[in-house]
This record gives C-alpha cells, structure tokens and sequence, in this order.
C-alpha cells in the first residue's frame, strides 16, 4: 500500500470519530485532506460527499441503536439538503480551486470563532 491509500484511511478513522461524536459531517477535516493531495476543489467536495454518505450511514446506525435520532427532524433537513447541495454543486463548478481554499478557511475559521465565544 502506498503512503496516500494509508493516509487516507487513517484520516477517515478520524472523521469517523469525529464525525460520529460532533454531528460536523467529516468534510471540514477530508476536503483539506484531499486538496493537500493534490485533489480540484471541484474533485475534493465531491470525493468528501463519498466518504461522507459511508460514515453518516455508520453513524446512523449506531445513533439510533441508542435511541438518538429524531426521523422527523431529520428527513426535512434533509430535504432542505438536496436543493441545497444541488446549488452548491453547482456553484463550485465556477469557482478555482485557489479561491475555494480561501473561501473555505474563511467559513472554517468563522465557525471556529462562533463556537470558541459562544456560550
């Protein structure tokens, strides 16, 4: 196995757990991954999505053996979800992966802040 194929699932160790622990999704730690890799902008969010639909359902299953799942409010943020992420896939369609890092630590460093003061 190459040092990238290591990486990877090592990473997605982590989102796993992270992801499974905090709600966040995973995309915010394997889209960097990815663009470090060498990975488009356009090629890392759709790739994350991947990885992202695999850990949620894992994370589904475990959340709900322990009871901690409201379907209801789920399946209608999901709903606004779809026309959501039709959207922004294509929107980044328009974007260079340059400005997409930007603009992506600017949201990922205005949320750290959020959470870091609010209380």
């Amino acid at each position: 196995m190459n040092a990238n194929v290591l990486m990877m699932v090592f990473c997605g160790i982590l989102v796993g757990v992270g992801a499974s622990f905090s709600g966040l999704g995973g995309g915010f730690l394997m889209v960097p991954l990815l663009l470090f890799l060498g990975y488009s902008a356009q090629k890392s969010v759709g790739t994350s999505f991947l990885a992202i639909v695999v850990i949620s359902l894992s994370a589904l299953l475990a959340h709900n053996k322990l009871a901690n799942v409201d379907y209801k409010a789920g399946i209608l943020l999901g709903v606004g979800g779809i026309i959501g992420a039709q959207i922004g896939a294509r929107l980044i369609e328009h974007v260079s992966t340059a400005n997409f890092k930007k603009i992506f630590a600017v949201i990922l460093l205005g949320l750290a802040v959020y959470i870091f003061f609010k209380k």
